[in-house]
């Protein structure tokens, strides 16, 4: 860009005046959206590294540092007046019987879906696998998504028995590995710790628009793990 073309934009700049103001705004948005998901893969990270031993502790201190960064964090989905009287998420008891291993198939008939986020923002994932598990007594399938657009990203969404009762009722998740969340795979082989399953973010606040579990992956009993219905006291 030459001289005058520079010397023009901070004219154009000077003249509409909230230009700059939009930029910075974006631009505080988008790193502070940064600092929440390498937060986030930090803590999952940590996670994977955590020797049998030691898990209970590891989801311990999962749990300190979303409350930290829920009550805290720019990018919280709680708004102000929901910090001011947060108390913390509140979770069922650890239970190491919900900590699986599930094999993936990948000889499945993929499908992509559409969820109109809003106006301006369409969401597709595409179903890519599915992975068979047993817990507690009980067989379970879930499908793997893939989430379209750059990068993409690997997205578990699912629904159990306790949905609309003790857990939110559009669900829980347990990957997405766009914002961080990423328990771990093996070959074949996916890990699958409801312990650590957890809301999406329109559980906390109606300003939220977000995918919620497809009926394919809708459990046939209770998960008695991972995070509860959001409540603030």
């Amino acid at each position: 860009m030459n001289a005058r073309l520079i010397s023009l934009a901070f004219l154009s700049f000077r003249r509409f005046g909230s230009l700059p103001d939009i930029m910075v705004c974006n631009m505080n948005e988008s790193i502070s959206l940064l600092e929440w998901r390498r937060q986030t893969s930090e803590l999952y990270a940590a996670l994977r590294e955590t020797p049998e031993a030691g898990r209970e502790v590891a989801w311990q201190h999962w749990r300190a540092m979303r409350n930290g960064m829920f009550q805290h964090h720019p990018q919280s989905p709680l708004d102000d007046n929901q910090k001011e009287s947060f108390l913390g998420l509140s979770y069922f008891d650890f239970d190491r019987a919900c900590r699986v291993e599930g094999m993936i198939d990948q000889q499945i008939q993929r499908e992509t879906f559409h969820v109109k986020l809003d106006a301006d923002e369409d969401f597709y994932f595409t179903r890519v696998g599915k992975v068979y598990f047993d817990i507690k007594g009980h067989f379970g399938q879930l499908s793997l998504f893939w989430i379209e657009g750059y990068g993409g990203g690997l997205f578990i969404p699912f629904k159990d028995k306790t949905n609309g009762l003790e857990t939110y009722g559009g669900g829980r998740y347990l990957f997405d590995t766009i914002k961080g969340a990423d328990l771990g795979t093996n070959g074949d082989g996916i890990i699958l710790d409801f312990n650590f399953a957890y809301n999406p973010s329109c559980a906390y606040h109606p300003r939220w628009i977000c995918p919620v579990s497809p009926p394919e992956n809708a459990l046939s009993f209770a998960l008695m793990a991972g995070e509860k219905k959001f409540h603030l006291s």
